[in-house]
């Protein structure tokens, strides 16, 4: 695959709604339909939210429209899809989602090397009011220090 051609769909409310802990890469459980979208880059995260079910980590709310080409076999546009993970990767998100209240947030969905979707999940705690002000102040002034730098 060529790096003008690579898949990375973004999901850019999760760095400022959330303070982002312990990154995992997970494999996603995907239809022919589906990747076959994902690779043509029709897929959005930006809604969506990990969620245990019966002891499974499942993606909620990921939206991948669908396939041009598909017959009457398409897939659902909004299906709960289940990610792949470690047994001990699972137990650990599941105790500390748990005990401490934290949630698992979906930032990035892309295609390795090997032609596979993967989708990089975080371990996250939601951010107050005034913490989501300190981000916004934080990115004011980098971007005003960028142009001065520029401008000189």
């Amino acid at each position: 695959m060529k790096p003008q051609e690579r898949i990375n769909i973004k999901n850019k409310k999760a760095r400022f709604e959330y303070e982002l802990m312990d990154g995992y890469e997970a494999g996603n459980q995907l239809f022919g339909t589906e990747i076959k979208s994902i690779r043509m880059g029709k897929a959005s995260i930006s809604e969506s939210f990990c969620q245990f079910k019966d002891g499974e980590l499942y993606l909620i709310n990921m939206f991948v429209d669908e396939y041009d080409w598909g017959t009457h076999s398409n897939h659902k546009t909004r299906r709960d899809r289940k990610l792949l993970l470690k047994k001990n990767e699972l137990k650990k998100l599941e105790r500390k989602t748990k005990e401490t209240g934290l949630t698992i947030v979906p930032t990035n969905l892309y295609i390795n090397e090997k032609g596979l979707a993967k989708l990089k999940i975080y371990l996250a705690k939601g951010k107050k009011l005034y913490d989501k002000r300190e981000t916004i102040k934080r990115k004011d002034l980098s971007r005003d220090l960028d142009r001065i730098i520029k401008n000189s």
